[in-house]
């Protein structure tokens, strides 16, 4: 058999023709092998190998078509400042953005002494792309071995936050980097309010005989509410990062060729094959439309059981948020409020600031306490905005005062700014009524 030349006839067939054409013409050249075919995503050969479970050879008789990706990092998580002639990325930092995965290719596999071919190809049905796997197959139990110990490595989490944005999940490594700077050390909210999100999911999780002994279903909903820049995404992180449990994180539902309902279906089945995991739906009334609202609840808690999953979710907006969401219990238990910052969580957010500050910026206690005092209506965001801005003044016109009296300056110019942006969004949502 002509591989090369297989192929291309293939991908001339119309795309419901594809799959069965090759795998006719895969039994009838191999005869003497056993042929193992799907269309599994998680069986991810090439991510595999680079993990140095198995090793893989691309068939020179074949040309093998691989796609390139270069994954941008996070410049204001992942780069630290660079100095004026410092390279902003060395070359190894580059090359480990790059990914590359095969399209169309035939691979040769060996793994525990066992040699497998595998021929990989993507079309176009419709408006949907369909990736299909062919195993070819000396012996079949150890092919359906291989099949499932690929697909069980795919899909666990580990050092990486798996997001699902665009119709399909990737694994982030750098986000997950980012969320362990956060902690419960640096959170500063309500006493109470830190000490009863932490004891209730920290339970949770170590509570899974007990559920399990009194018959109760062993999920958790957690609904973070309030106004932005008031601590919610901070809590998520430091949730994630204190208990090590599996994070998916979902950015988007919305996807070109996908519809709403194939996206949290999606979304669901892999939490459900991840559990126990955390799942993170953040600003939850922006994922959801009053079109999609009826399915996203069936997969909440409707038909599954979403064992060991704690959905996590936030909102800036409860108000928008449908009361089939927000106020039934059995689909987020607790719901915390983040409401703006009392005055001594300002002094306590401050403080935190002002001891990690050098010694020529800090300010005295007595300062502290004042400063606290005149933020009233401040969230978290603008008092770290308020240090910052303060900062860069002090540092490009030291001559404009003390670091002390430029900081009191600001709270006027953010004050305003705040006044000004909460006029803007009142006329919007007027208008929007």
């Amino acid at each position: 058999m002509d591989e090369e030349q297989f192929i291309k006839q293939a991908l001339c067939l119309p795309g419901s023709a594809i799959g069965y054409h090759v795998s006719m013409h895969l039994a009838t050249h191999f005869p003497e092998q056993l042929l193992i075919e799907g269309e599994e995503h998680l069986f991810n050969v090439e991510a595999f190998a680079e993990a140095g479970l198995c090793t893989i050879a691309y068939k020179a008789i074949v040309y093998n078509q691989l796609i390139t990706d270069w994954n941008a990092p996070d410049i204001s998580t992942s780069v630290q400042p660079a100095s004026s002639k410092a390279e902003l990325f060395d070359a190894e930092e580059v090359e480990q953005q790059i990914s590359e995965s095969s399209k169309n290719a035939w691979l040769e596999v060996v793994w525990n002494g066992s040699t497998f071919n595998i021929i990989i190809m993507t079309w176009q049905t419709g408006f949907s792309t369909t990736t299909h796997q062919w195993i070819l197959a000396e012996n079949k139990q150890r092919a359906q071995a291989f099949f499932v110990e690929v697909c069980k490595w795919n899909n666990e989490v580990r050092g990486e936050v798996l997001v699902f944005d665009g119709g399909c999940w990737h694994k982030d490594m750098r986000l997950f980097h980012a969320i362990k700077g956060s902690t419960f050390d640096n959170l500063v909210l309500h006493a109470t309010l830190k000490q009863s999100l932490r004891d209730d999911i920290e339970q949770f999780f170590a509570a899974r005989s007990i559920y399990e002994a009194y018959n109760i279903p062993w999920k958790r909903g957690m609904l973070l509410v309030g106004p932005p820049g008031n601590g919610k995404t901070h809590a998520v992180k430091a949730i994630i990062n204190t208990l090590g449990q599996p994070c998916l994180y979902v950015k988007s539902i919305k996807a070109e060729y996908k519809t709403d309902e194939d996206n949290i279906g999606a979304i669901f089945d892999r939490a459900r094959k991840t559990a126990p995991c955390i799942l993170v739906l953040e600003d939850l009334d922006s994922l959801l439309t009053p079109e999609n609202r009826s399915f996203f609840l069936n997969e909440l808690d409707g038909f599954a059981a979403n064992v060991g999953i704690v959905t996590l979710a936030t909102t800036n907006h409860p108000e928008r948020l449908d009361p089939s969401i927000l106020d039934r219990p059995s689909r987020f238990d607790r719901k915390y409020p983040f409401n703006l910052p009392e005055f001594e969580e300002r002094v306590a957010y401050i403080t935190m600031w002002n001891a990690n500050l050098q010694e020529e910026m800090r300010i005295s206690a007595t300062m502290v306490r004042r400063l606290s005092e005149v933020t009233g209506g401040f969230s978290f965001a603008y008092l770290k905005e308020l240090f910052l801005s303060t900062m860069m003044r002090w540092i490009a016109r030291p001559q404009l005062g003390t670091i002390e009296q430029i900081l009191l300056n600001q709270v006027d110019v953010l004050r305003e700014q705040m006044m000004s942006t909460a006029t803007q969004i009142a006329e919007k949502e007027k208008k929007e009524a």
